[in-house]
C-alpha cells in the first residue's frame, strides 16, 4: 500500500509540473500572437490610409491646375479686351480721320479763299457776294466733316491750339491773350491739324 501511494503522489506531482509547464508554454504564445495580430491590424490600417491620402493629394493637386487654367483664361480675357479696344479705337480713329490729307491740303486753299474775298469787298458787290456764298458753301462742307476754326483773337494764349510768333504790347488785350492772328488753325475731330498763328499780348 505503501508503495502504490509513493506512486500516486509521484504521478500527481508529475501531473502539476506537466501542467505548469504548458501554461508557461502557452503564455508566450498567446502574446505574441496578439501582438502579431495588432501588427497585422495596424498594417491594414495603413494601407486603407494610403488610398486616401492619394485621393487628397490628386484633388489638392487638380485644385491647383483648375486654379492656375482659371488665371491663365482671365489673363487671356483681358488681354483680348485689351486688344479689342485698341482695334476698336484705332478703327474708330480711321474713321475720324481718314480725311486728314485731305483737308490739310484744303486749309492753304481756304487762306487763299479768305484773301481773295477780303481784297475784292471794294471791288463788284455781286461779285463778292457771289464768292461768299461760295466761301460759306466750303466751310459748312468741311464742318459736317468733323472741321472747326480754332477760336484764338482775345483768348488765353494755350499753346495746345496757338502757335504765338511774336509779343507785342498792346492796351486792348489783357497780357497774355491773343492779340492778333496771323494764320487761323483748324482741328478735325478735336484733333488739332494746324495750330493758330498769333501774336501775344505782353
Amino acid at each position: 500500500m505503501s508503495e502504490e501511494k509513493n506512486i500516486s503522489i509521484e504521478d500527481e506531482v508529475t501531473e502539476e509540473i506537466k501542467e505548469e509547464t504548458s501554461e508557461t508554454a502557452e503564455t508566450p504564445e498567446t502574446e505574441e500572437t496578439a501582438e502579431a495580430d495588432k501588427a497585422e491590424e495596424t498594417v491594414a490600417e495603413e494601407a486603407a490610409e494610403e488610398p486616401a491620402k492619394e485621393a487628397e493629394a490628386k484633388e489638392s493637386e487638380a485644385e491647383k491646375k483648375l486654379a492656375d487654367l482659371n488665371a491663365k483664361y482671365m489673363r487671356l480675357m483681358a488681354d483680348f479686351q485689351n486688344q479689342k479696344k485698341r482695334f476698336d479705337k484705332e478703327k474708330a480713329d480711321l474713321y475720324q480721320y481718314a480725311n486728314e490729307k485731305i483737308v490739310k491740303s484744303l486749309l492753304d486753299v481756304i487762306d487763299n479763299f479768305e484773301r481773295a474775298l477780303e481784297a475784292s469787298k471794294d471791288a463788284d458787290p455781286k461779285l463778292f457776294e457771289g464768292m461768299e456764298m461760295i466761301f460759306n458753301q466750303l466751310m459748312g462742307a468741311l464742318e459736317k466733316a468733323g472741321v472747326s476754326e480754332i477760336k484764338a483773337l482775345g483768348e488765353d494764349f494755350d499753346p495746345n491750339f496757338h502757335n504765338a510768333v511774336m509779343m507785342e504790347e498792346t492796351d486792348e488785350y489783357e497780357s497774355n491773350k491773343v492779340s492778333g492772328v496771323m494764320q487761323k488753325g483748324y482741328t478735325l475731330n478735336s484733333r488739332v491739324i494746324r495750330p493758330s498763328m498769333v501774336k501775344v499780348a505782353q
